[in-house]
């Protein structure tokens, strides 16, 4: 395929959904912490929350933009653009709750844009 003919809102689709999606994740994990066990006013207060409605609407925007995207993309050379949320989620990750980022998180971060190049390239 050849890249230079997308257009900018197809890049920003292709960058911008897993970034929608590790954001999703980031949100999704902050409404867990008002849950309670799982019972049915656990799930009727997580239906309310604020947090987790976000996340929903991010995911649902996310989905839309996808699939605009794979409307000008190949599947299978955009669906590889998804292996980005393993390198998005620990950032958010460390930046929102202080997860450690370790060395390993580094390599396989590499490793993924190595793949992304290669498919790609």
């Amino acid at each position: 395929m050849d890249f230079s003919s997308l257009t900018l809102a197809t890049w920003i689709g292709l960058l911008g959904t897993p970034l929608m999606i590790a954001m999703g994740q980031v949100l999704f994990k902050l409404a867990s912490q008002t849950t309670g066990t799982f019972s049915l006013a656990s799930l009727l207060t997580l239906a309310v929350n604020p947090v987790f409605i976000a996340a929903l609407a991010l995911y649902g925007f996310g989905t839309v933009v996808w699939i605009y995207v794979l409307r000008s993309v190949p599947l299978t050379i955009a669906y590889s653009f998804m292996g980005l949320t393993f390198c998005f989620v620990p950032v958010l990750a460390q930046l929102v709750f202080g997860e450690p980022l370790h060395f390993r998180y580094l390599m396989g971060t590499l490793l993924i844009v190595a793949g992304l190049v290669t498919i790609h390239v």
